[in-house]
């Protein structure tokens, strides 16, 4: 075998690694989620203001 095609070689086998990695990324990115939502750090929460008593 010579230089060019174990570089073929090695090349192929590190786009199917790649491959695979990315396959693994996906699946556990997409899990269901778990019982409790997920917190938004930069979401809106309204702060109810105080009702104040009347007079």
């Amino acid at each position: 075998m010579n230089r060019y095609e174990r570089m073929k070689m090695q090349r192929r086998m590190h786009r199917r690694i790649r491959l695979v990695v990315e396959e693994r990324r996906m699946a556990l990115a997409l899990r269901p989620p778990a019982a409790e939502p997920v917190h938004d750090p930069d979401a809106t929460v309204e702060i109810p203001r105080p009702v104040p008593d009347p007079i």
